[in-house]
């Protein structure tokens, strides 16, 4: 095996179709993932690296945010988790050598996957004004370039800091620290993109915009529904819970437009009959639900509850709820041929679901973006915690909402205060624990920090991990934005598109990934924290030599950039946070609500769980000190004859932005990604026969057109009226001002296109 990246860019130009799996995980999923492992990392390195992923004493994967059994497996990754790792702990290298042959222009034309593969940076890099290539920088250089800048800025508004989900506590804290004390509120991140919806809808109705369970209440639940999510690509030890809770006797519920492998049988890697037995079928009821009809679905099946006696907790909504009468009147309203045209689902599917329900006392629902990126994303997720209000379906064991978060600490990032609307609590006690007066003004979302590059408003963009070029919508316009701002920085591990569309002058700045050994000044070894989707904070140590000599902890870099900028007028220990992450942690416990005590309890195995008041004692922190019953309107998308609804998803090769290969094994893919799935009898209808190509382009009210050309047309079982495909490849799709009802995320979910035949295929 060669840890030698692709010398040239694949060609895509005809993908291999087969026929989709009936199954996930396996020995080819432990095949798959140890190829490419091997592949970056070298055998040795493999095992060293893999069986410290999600250790009490190892390091957390830098993928998704699922938890850690209590008693982890001495393998507890995954098949993405294994890519993961392997990307980051690779033995490619990108040096000077690298930029000074290829320019700007030359990396701008190749594919995201071919930018990933060439491996881990090294060393600070610099474009200037007008240059061609990037070229070497030293560390005190490029910070001093980024400070000037800031403090040349007329307004610190001018300045937007973006963070990805991968960041740790200690730096998201340190990061948001320095943007507050520098003046703004400018702290857009990728919750915004995909789990918004869901932190607006849970904290009206419940007080606090997390989940509510935690992993042991799956094993615990009579029902368990997974609705918009794709746990098998997505969170694929989610699986292994899922076995769990019917080893336990639950049932499973899947409600989604695509049939996928990982929600109908599961065969577990880490037991015999999961080797070489029949696997375990996950799924008693699939609701093959039209795209954006998840809101209607629950709206029925809570009118059916409330016409049926018996059916709902009656002491703990007179007890524990507000508003129970106005939802009540707006639900009996509904009727069935608005669920049935919405869902594009028959009677009997939802007659079938409302049984399963009925015969449970104990439900969890969970989602993933699949239910967060529509316009009516947001009442989708009130009409969910309404339908758990009903019969009491919070703040008991085996119940409560969950969704399921993408990136390993985007909720932590968020519980540090990364967010660009802070509470008046957040905001208080750091200027009792710092002595600044923080901004008090909202800052700049992405979708607003998009508008704001576009419109001239900010004029430095910094961005701590992510690919916010490739994550974010409406490509063209997002492109031309950035390319206005005085100065782009992205501190980074690898490279990606968003190194190749900057500012007039731009600045990479190599750190350190979460594999890899974060020295203190003295030589003892750091650790960082993270927060998994259930509110858990754990430790997270890299053991790793560093890639390279020249690179830098994400908080060495953020704390040596705020004294910088800051000055001596900075009353904050800058020095001494870089120098001792317990400092950090230290002053965390006096900031964040649940944190106290935080050096001592972080040191636990496994870690601690958040307080969370609606699972601990049935108290809600909301406006009302309830919980709250909503009654939204009723709505879902309506498409133009001709024309079908399409959903950006991701492919099994790839984790985000980040692609890992150009196959999508589960689906039937094999060598590219430009394609488009139809249901066959819509393609049929649009003269489009498997294997022919077609430009995809959306249709939106401003009455432009954005057209993503030349995808190989697969008949696909999908949801009639509705098609899927890839992003980033169709973020161009998705129009910059298309975005979620109240939490402003972009509605990638539910983009009307239509398809037009084209002889031309894509690279």
């Amino acid at each position: 095996m060669s840890a030698k990246p692709p010398a040239s860019d694949p060609v895509q130009d005809a993908p291999q179709v087969g026929a989709p799996k009936e199954s996930s995980v396996g020995l080819p999923a432990i095949t798959h993932a140890l190829r490419t492992a091997q592949q970056q990392m070298g055998l040795r390195r493999t095992a060293l690296t893999l069986l410290r992923v999600n250790q009490h004493d190892g390091f957390d994967c830098p993928g998704c945010a699922w938890p850690e059994p209590g008693k982890p497996h001495t393998a507890e990754f995954c098949e993405n988790g294994a890519k993961a790792v392997a990307e980051e702990a690779t033995l490619r290298r990108i040096t000077p050598a690298f930029f000074a042959e290829h320019s700007v222009a030359d990396l701008r034309e190749r594919s995201g996957y071919w930018l990933g593969q060439q491996g881990r940076l090294t060393e600070p890099m610099y474009l200037a004004e007008g240059a061609t290539h990037y070229a070497p920088i030293g560390w005190d250089a490029a910070l001093d370039l980024i400070a000037g800048e800031l403090n040349a800025l007329d307004s610190p508004d001018e300045a937007a800091f973006y963070t990805s989900g991968r960041t740790s506590n200690e730096a998201a804290f340190v990061y948001q620290l320095f943007a507050r004390e520098f003046g703004t509120n400018n702290l857009p991140d990728c919750s915004n993109m995909c789990h918004e919806s869901s932190s607006y809808a849970l904290g009206d109705t419940l007080g606090i915009g997390k989940g509510s369970v935690l992993l042991d209440d799956l094993e615990k639940a009579d029902l368990i529904i997974v609705a918009g999510q794709n746990p098998g690509t997505n969170h694929p030890r989610m699986l292994t819970a899922l076995e769990g809770a019917k080893h336990a006797g639950a049932k499973i519920m899947t409600i989604n437009p695509l049939p996928e492998a990982g929600l109908r049988n599961f065969h577990n890697p880490q037991t015999p009959r999961g080797l070489a037995g029949p696997g375990t079928d996950l799924t008693d009821l699939f609701l093959q639900i039209r795209l954006g009809g998840d809101q209607a679905l629950f709206r029925i099946l809570n009118k059916l509850l409330l016409e049926r006696d018996g059916a709902t907790d009656d002491a703990f909504i007179r007890d524990h709820t507000h508003g129970f009468q106005d939802f009540a009147t707006a639900t009996r309203a509904t009727t069935w041929d608005q669920a049935l045209e919405a869902t594009g689902l028959t009677r009997e599917n939802i007659e079938a679901a409302l049984e399963l329900i009925l015969a449970s006392r104990s439900i969890i629902v969970c989602w993933a973006m699949g239910l967060t990126q529509h316009k009516n994303s947001v009442p989708t997720i009130q009409e969910i915690v309404n339908f758990l209000l009903l019969r009491g379906n919070i703040g008991r064991p085996g119940a409560g909402v969950c969704p399921v978060r993408g990136h390993s600490n985007v909720q932590g990032d968020r519980t540090m205060g990364i967010c660009e609307r802070p509470t008046p609590q957040l905001l208080d006690a750091l200027e009792r624990e710092f002595g600044f007066t923080p901004p008090r003004e909202h800052g700049l979302d992405t979708v607003e920090t998009i508008r704001a590059l576009r419109d001239g408003r900010v004029k430095v963009f910094l961005a701590v991990g992510g690919n916010f070029v490739s994550a974010t919508p409406d490509s063209a316009v997002t492109e031309t934005a950035l390319a206005g701002a005085r100065l782009t920085v992205q501190v980074s591990t690898k490279l990606n598109r968003s190194h190749c569309v900057t500012g007039r002058r731009a600045l990479i700045l190599p750190t350190l990934g979460r594999t890899e050994r974060d020295r203190r000044p003295d030589g003892g070894d750091q650790f960082v924290t993270v927060e998994d989707s259930m509110g858990m904070v754990h430790a997270s140590r890299g053991r790793l030599a560093p890639a390279g000599p020249h690179l830098r902890s994400e908080t060495a870099i953020l704390c040596a950039l705020a004294r910088r900028v800051l000055g001596p007028g900075s009353t904050t220990p800058w020095e001494e946070f870089a120098a001792d992450y317990d400092r950090i942690r230290d002053r965390i416990a006096r900031v964040v609500p649940g944190f106290d005590d935080f050096n001592t309890k972080v040191a636990r195995p496994g870690g601690f769980a958040l307080p969370h008041p609606p699972r601990d004692s049935r108290t809600f922190p909301t406006t009302t000190g309830k919980a709250n019953f909503t009654a939204e309107p009723l709505t879902w998308p309506r498409v133009p004859e001709g024309r079908l609804l399409l959903q950006t998803l991701r492919s099994h090769d790839q984790y985000n932005t980040t692609i890992y290969g150009l196959d999508d094994r589960y689906r039937g893919i094999k060598g590219g990604r430009r394609v488009v799935f139809v249901h066959p009898d819509d393609a049929r209808r649009l003269g489009l026969d498997d294997g022919t190509y077609a430009d995809l382009t959306s249709e939106w009210t401003d009455g432009t057109e954005r057209t993503a050309p030349g995808f190989r047309v697969v008949h696909y079982p999908t949801a009639p009226g509705c098609a899927a495909a890839y992003y980033p490849e169709t973020n161009v799709l998705v129009p910059l001002d298309a975005t979620a009802k109240t939490s402003n995320t972009p509605t990638s979910k539910s983009i009307v296109i239509r398809l037009t035949p084209t002889s031309r295929h894509t690279t």
